[in-house]
């Protein structure tokens, strides 16, 4: 049955924690043993009742396990990888949370050995806007997609079982490969976050920053808004999927020289046709 199974949880944050919640909610998992650095993380989840028991060891933690969730940022994976592979069951669906999928999947490939089939790479296309410690909650990825990208040697009965465990804690899965994964996700979220956090880097390089900012309205809001995640995760993602974001970060670039000309040119019609072409792209989006 579904929720006898044993979930382990390496990296009690989060996304991690939220997951274990709704599936125990679900009655897709019965118990939880989590494992995070620092330790302190993990005893913080037991005492919510995230978790029902703490592993000493990452190892320690999946050696009984029929799900394990890698819920570490992006640069840790491959020692994680590294330090389970010996003792994961031959039955446990294997599973991360990473925001980039080419570079984990060759990490989990290096490391998990045969295990390796029991692999399958997922992105759940939700989080916090805000950097700072944030309590899980079991519902954060209802009505959410997750991206799954399943690799030639994946066992297609794990692929099956990763599906339907999102679905039943309320999130849609969405299949692609790694490649089509980074490429969308360098354009509709690591750039618009390199974009945020350029823009807010130098505001602050004014003399006159702090006047600039308390002048913001809902405009500065919405637009500045993701600059407030995590610096910790994006400093591992942005370089991780460079490849993909630069040929992109070069085409905005681009588009930003031309607004500037249609400016100085005082070239008006140019500059409402790129101006209304956006935003008539941005009102027809969803």
């Amino acid at each position: 049955m579904a929720d006898n199974k044993t979930l382990a949880l390496i990296g009690c944050g989060l996304m991690g924690g939220s997951f274990a919640l709704a599936a125990q909610q679900a009655h897709q998992v019965h118990h939880t043993i989590g494992y995070s650095v620092p330790h302190a993380s993990a005893h913080h989840f037991y005492e919510l009742g995230v978790i029902q028991s703490i592993a000493a060891s990452a190892a320690e933690a999946v050696a009984q396990a029929d799900i394990v969730l890698i819920a570490v940022p992006v640069a840790a994976m491959p020692s994680v990888f590294a330090a389970i592979a010996p003792a994961l069951p031959d039955h446990a669906l294997i599973m991360d949370v990473g925001s980039t999928k080419r570079s984990i999947i060759q990490a989990a490939q290096h490391h998990l050995g045969a295990r390796f089939s029991q692999f399958i790479a997922a992105h759940p296309i939700a989080g916090k806007e805000k950097a700072g410690h944030s309590e899980p909650f079991a519902h954060l990825y209802q009505n959410k997609n997750v991206i799954l990208c399943p690799e030639s040697q994946s066992n297609p009965a794990y692929l099956k079982q990763a599906h339907s465990l999102w679905q039943a804690i309320g999130a849609t899965p969405i299949i692609l490969d790694a490649d089509q994964h980074d490429r969308g996700l360098a354009a509709v979220s690591h750039l618009p976050h390199l974009l945020a956090f350029a823009y807010m880097d130098a505001l602050l390089q004014q003399p006159d920053a702090t006047d600039l900012l308390a002048l913001g309205g809902p405009g500065f809001r919405d637009f500045s808004r993701i600059a407030g995640c995590d610096p910790t995760i994006w400093r591992d993602i942005l370089p991780d999927n460079q490849d993909q974001i630069l040929p992109l970060l070069h085409a905005v670039r681009q588009a930003i020289d031309t607004i500037e000309n249609a400016m100085t040119q005082r070239d008006t019609t140019q500059l409402e046709a790129i101006l209304q072409r956006a935003s008539q792209a941005r009102i027809n989006w969803k």
